[in-house]
């Protein structure tokens, strides 16, 4: 398990457990916040398994942990292909 204050350091999933009748919408924004200010060197998938591993699985029915679960599921769908004009092989364009 990686350190907490790697994983957190603004420390906002601990205190998004903490404040009560917090709404999924605040919770998403909170999960946002840490998404955008996280460390490049992070491992999100290995960061988001070990957050809901500590959060989630303690409190199952807390709205950070379903978009825990969210955020977690999000990375196994497989990629579809894009059709239309962008999928169309184009001609060079002549000079």
């Amino acid at each position: 398990m990686q350190d907490l204050s790697v994983l957190d350091p603004k420390g906002l999933f601990k205190d998004v457990y903490i404040i009560e009748g917090i709404t999924a919408g605040e919770c998403r924004s909170v999960f946002l916040d840490w998404a955008i200010s996280r460390k490049d060197d992070l491992d999100e998938k290995s960061a988001l398994q070990a957050l809901h591993d500590i959060y989630a699985l303690a409190e199952p029915d807390h709205p950070m942990s379903e978009v825990l679960r969210a955020a977690l599921s999000a990375g196994q769908k497989k990629p579809r292909r894009r059709g239309g004009a962008m999928a169309r092989v184009r001609p060079p364009l002549e000079e």
